[in-house]
Formats: C-alpha cells, structure tokens, sequence
C-alpha cells in the first residue's frame, strides 16, 4: 500500500485549499478582474439609471432600483424609506434639474457595491431651492437573482469655498 507522510499530506491538502479559494499553489491569487470589472461596470450601468430616474421623475425605475427596505439620509437629516422617495418623487415634492457627477468611486465587497461621488444639483425639495455641491454614499446589494438594488443612501452638503462648513446655506429642516 502506498503511504505518504504528514508533511506530504499537508502539503497536498494545504494546496487542494488554496485550489478551492481560487489561489494557484504559488499562494498567489488567480485574476479576477473580468468578473471584478463587469460587476463594476452593471454598477456604473445602475448610477446612470438612477440618475436619468432622477432627473426626468420616474418612479417606475426608481421602484425598480430601490430595495423594499431602502433608507435614504437626505443632506437636511430626513429619513426616508423606499415608500416616502417615491411619493417624493411621484408629487415632485423633490425635484432635480440638474445633476452632474463627478469623482465617482466603487468599491466592490461580495454581494454588496459601496458608491461615493460628488454631484453638483441644482433642483428643489418642498419648494425650498436646493444648489450646490454634494457628496453622497450609496449602497448596492447583489441579489441571488444578480440584479441589484439600492439599499441605503446619505447625502452631505459640501460648504461653498470661503463659507464656514457650521454656517452652511439655511435649507429645509
């Protein structure tokens, strides 16, 4: 009967592990950056998505894009589920006219996509103008099905050059 030592036996179970997690016997990791790539680019597709929903007031996509569970920080503190976007969108009690982004980040973590950009808006919510630069995280999960929704946004007013970032602009409280 053949028989290999311990230290063989490690060694062959050591590398059949590293061959399951997707690493060569080398320890060093196999490239992923197709799929890796892909998935970023379904999440760009997804930024713009919501953008143009945005911008033209769709609720039909937004409904689409944001999660049943969704929370949404607006730059004024307000919380609002997936039901209050939309009926803030639906009554244009929140409207944007401008929306250009800039600086766009995602870091990708498993099933879940981590967005940060800066956007100049121009628009409006509840009336009350709304300008100027933002900077916001927004957060996508990897369904089982492969879509993905948006699960949690927050938005942060950036201060306008020379203004004291504790004495922003008045906005909608």
């Amino acid at each position: 009967m053949f028989r290999l030592s311990p230290q063989t036996r490690l060694r062959i179970l050591f590398s059949t592990l590293l061959a399951l997690a997707g690493f060569p016997a080398s320890g060093h990791a196999v490239s992923m950056h197709h799929p890796h790539k892909m998935l970023k680019q379904q999440v760009e597709d997804l930024e713009q998505q919501w953008r143009t929903a945005t911008l033209s007031g769709d609720v039909g996509v937004m409904d689409h894009l944001l999660a049943e569970d969704y929370v949404g920080i607006s730059w004024t503190g307000q919380v609002n589920t997936k039901a209050m976007q939309l009926d803030r969108i639906r009554t244009r009690s929140f409207q944007i006219s401008r929306l250009d982004l800039i600086d766009s980040k995602i870091k990708l973590l498993g099933n879940v996509a981590i967005v940060t950009a800066r956007a100049e808006i121009e628009g409006s919510t509840d009336g009350v103008p709304m300008t100027g630069t933002f900077r916001y995280t927004r957060v996508y999960q990897r369904l089982p099905t492969g879509d993905w929704q948006i699960t949690n946004f927050e938005a942060t007013r950036v201060p306008d050059p020379g203004e004291h970032p504790h004495h922003g602009h008045p906005g909608p409280q």
